[in-house]
C-alpha cells in the first residue's frame, strides 16, 4: 500500500490536530546503503542547517548537499524498479530542520490522529510509503499546517531562497494514476553554481536532484520540468 490522494483544494489554515508521521532513525539508513530509505539517517557527519544567520544557512546548506552527494551516493541511484526524487528531497528537508513526509498516516491512523489519539508511527501498520505525486497533494492540504508557504513564481521561490536561507520545493504530480511524479529541492545560489536568468528574469532556479539522473547543481539541463505534459500540475513551496 501507498499513500495516495483525491484531487484537493488547497487548505491554507494550519490544523493543530494534525502530528508527524515520523519513524525513528535507523542504523541501516546509510548513504551507501539501498535499504531503509523510508528512514531518517543517522550519521553524525551529515550536520543539520546552521540557523544563526543567513550566512551559515546558506553555508551549511552548500556544505549539506556536498556531504549527501547525490550523483554518487549508493542511497540515491536509480534502480530497474524506482528513482528516488522523494527521499533525497526527504533527506535534504530533514538534515535542512524542516517537516516533509517520507511516510504518512494511512486513512485509518489519520481519522484517530485527528480524534487526538496518541498514535505511533509503525510502517506497513500506522504509516505508509508517500511518493511525489501524493506528496503534491499532501503540500495542498498539510503543508501550511507544518510552515509551508505556497509561492506562485519561480523567480519569488529563488529569491526566498537566497534571500533567508530556507527550503524550496517544486513537486509536480503526475497524469497517469499510480506513476511517480516529480519532487526538487529549489537550492541558494552560490559563486559557482546559479540559476538561469534572461534578461535578469528567472527562467530555471537552482536545483538538486536525485531522478533519471542525478544532479547536485543544476538549471538549465531539464529546463521547466514541471510543465511537462507527464505532470497535470505542479506546486511551489518554500519554508523559512
Amino acid at each position: 500500500m501507498t499513500i495516495e490522494f483525491e484531487p484537493l483544494v488547497e487548505d491554507t489554515i494550519p490544523d493543530p490536530r494534525i502530528k508527524k508521521a515520523e519513524l525513528l532513525s535507523d542504523p541501516e539508513s546509510r548513504l551507501d546503503s539501498q535499504i531503509m530509505k523510508y528512514t531518517p539517517m543517522s550519521d553524525s557527519s551529515i550536520s543539520f542547517r546552521d540557523m544563526t544567520n543567513l550566512a551559515s544557512k546558506k553555508a551549511s546548506i552548500t556544505k549539506l548537499i556536498e556531504k549527501l552527494n547525490v550523483e554518487g551516493n549508493l542511497r540515491y541511484k536509480r534502480t530497474i524498479e524506482d528513482t528516488y526524487c522523494n527521499v533525497y528531497s526527504f533527506d535534504y528537508c530533514y538534515f535542512s530542520r524542516v517537516y516533509l513526509p517520507t511516510v504518512w498516516w494511512t486513512d485509518e491512523a489519520l481519522e484517530k490522529v485527528l480524534d487526538g489519539e496518541e498514535v505511533e508511527a509503525i510502517f506497513g501498520e500506522t504509516v505508509d510509503h508517500i511518493y511525489s505525486s501524493a506528496i503534491h497533494d499532501w503540500f495542498l492540504k498539510w503543508g501550511a499546517s507544518f510552515g509551508w508557504k505556497r509561492l506562485y513564481t519561480i523567480e519569488e521561490i529563488q529569491n526566498l531562497v537566497n534571500n533567508n536561507g530556507g527550503v524550496g520545493i517544486i513537486c509536480a504530480k503526475r497524469k497517469e494514476k499510480g506513476l511517480s511524479g516529480h519532487i526538487v529541492p529549489v537550492i541558494p545560489e552560490c559563486d559557482k553554481n546559479k540559476a538561469h536568468r534572461i534578461n535578469g528574469e528567472t527562467l530555471y532556479p537552482l536545483q538538486s536532484q536525485a531522478g533519471k539522473l542525478n544532479h547536485n547543481y543544476f538549471s538549465e539541463i531539464k529546463k521547466d520540468w514541471w510543465n511537462d505534459d507527464l505532470y497535470s500540475s505542479y506546486v511551489l513551496y518554500y519554508h523559512p
